[in-house]
């Protein structure tokens, strides 16, 4: 089998026209760099050089395979740059599914990254339930997905790393009629409509605990949208209530609710176990640490005198 060492030797002896000069650009003894080319004859099954004196002149098959050589190289030398380039982060493709909440903190900004810095990537965002994006990782659709760690199964298949814990709140725009008050029960929600993403049955559970079996996502929530971004919109032009993760809405404003909510959601990197990971999850893991941030809790406040 002939290889690119063999098709460089013929290049520079191409090149330099002297099988004494072709063997010092390559680095290599003159009997070496002749045993080479007469290798590389023999598999091709003609000869390619002409030996005219001290000279080295190329046949006609030589001077069409010195053609093709030339392109090889080329590709060769873009393949392995192209693979350094990958590994380096600096190109690649990638390819993430996004929960409702990490798609509200993290897609624009990964967007931005590439269009900004990252020009050689190749980027595709998907959206969707955790179960309809776990579906596309599993057929080699994405190289990954971030979700709420709650609405995911746990399986075997699966590695969970990059886990960010942000707490959830009921948040209302700054005039809403709630926004004032120093302490509320959940009474004082539910006579306002009440948004939400889809809750896993577990933040169903923690919510009937807390405040009865009024809170139950079926019985309280009026309306239910994959899309958070969509949803604080509605928060901000409206007197609904969003409960979603304190830091996808820093627009909104936190009510203080007794008891305290004290729900947490766990945002996650999940790949496929056992799989080869791209490069470039290492600077989505790098944005997750920068913007999965909880933002701090409100201060107290007063009750209003009488």
């Amino acid at each position: 089998m002939l290889t690119l060492v063999q098709l460089r030797h013929l290049v520079a002896l191409a090149d330099s026209g002297s099988f004494s000069r072709a063997a010092q650009k390559v680095h290599l003894t003159q009997p070496a760099l002749s045993r080479s080319i007469q290798a590389l004859e023999g598999q091709l099954g003609m000869p390619l050089v002409d030996r005219v004196g001290r000279r080295a002149e190329l046949t006609p098959m030589g001077h069409e395979v010195t053609g093709r050589a030339r392109q090889l190289i080329f590709e060769a030398a873009q393949l392995e740059e192209h693979t350094r380039g990958v590994a380096r982060g600096r190109q690649g493709t990638l390819r993430v599914g996004l929960g409702s909440g990490p798609a509200v903190m993290l897609m624009t900004p990964l967007l931005l990254e590439a269009a900004q810095h990252r020009p050689q990537w190749r980027v595709e965002v998907a959206r969707g339930a955790t179960e309809l994006l776990v579906q596309r990782l599993r057929a080699r659709g994405l190289d990954a997905v971030v979700v709420d760690l709650r609405s995911l199964e746990p399986a075997p298949d699966l590695t969970v790393s990059s886990v960010h814990q942000m707490r959830g709140a009921f948040l209302v725009r700054p005039r809403h009629p709630l926004a004032r008050r120093p302490a509320l029960a959940f009474a004082d929600l539910a006579a306002f409509p009440m948004a939400s993403i889809p809750l896993s049955a577990e933040v169903a559970r923690l919510l009937v605990e807390r405040y009865g079996p009024l809170a139950h996502p079926q019985q309280a929530l009026n309306i239910r949208c994959e899309d958070i971004a969509s949803l604080v919109d509605v928060a901000l032009h409206s007197d609904a209530v969003l409960l979603s993760i304190r830091a996808s809405a820093p627009s909104l404003v936190e009510l203080p609710l007794q008891p305290a909510l004290d729900i947490v959601a766990r945002l996650g990197l999940v790949t496929l176990a056992r799989r080869t990971e791209p490069a470039t999850l290492d600077i989505l893991r790098e944005l997750m640490s920068q913007r999965l941030v909880d933002l701090p809790l409100p201060k107290p406040r007063a009750a209003r005198r009488a």
